[in-house]
């Protein structure tokens, strides 16, 4: 077990007061609000061992950075805003169809991104 430390209870709270999945610079804003000198090495190195002890999971965006999100949410898909670049989560599955898949083949998983703007920037 790790321990807490101002700097990471301070970006567990970035990510449980977002709702929503953060990349790092994203965190190093939110979470230098209560910390004052945060640094954006200290964000990565507490991520990965947020990301280790499952608190966070790396959400992979298509041709993009990773982004964090608190860990053990139900199965979800994500949306993307083309404005502003945030990404907020999606509640249940899109994919009501199993897709036709060549034979012999089996699906594991899937991840749906839906593309547009978000409410702030409609």
């Amino acid at each position: 077990m790790t321990r807490n430390t101002q700097q990471k209870e301070a970006i567990r709270t970035a990510f449980e007061q977002a709702n929503r999945p953060l990349s790092p610079d994203e965190v190093l804003t939110l979470a230098s609000k209560k910390v004052k000198q945060l640094s954006i090495a200290t964000v990565y190195r507490n991520i990965s061992t947020l990301v280790e002890d499952a608190f966070l999971l790396t959400v992979d965006v298509p041709g993009e950075a990773s982004r964090y999100e608190i860990a053990g949410k139900e199965h979800h898909h994500h949306f993307q805003c083309d404005e502003c670049g945030k990404i907020f989560e999606l509640e249940g599955c899109l994919v009501k169809d199993r897709p036709r898949l060549p034979r012999g083949f089996r699906s594991t998983r899937h991840e749906v991104f839906v593309y547009g703007h978000c409410a702030s920037c409609a």
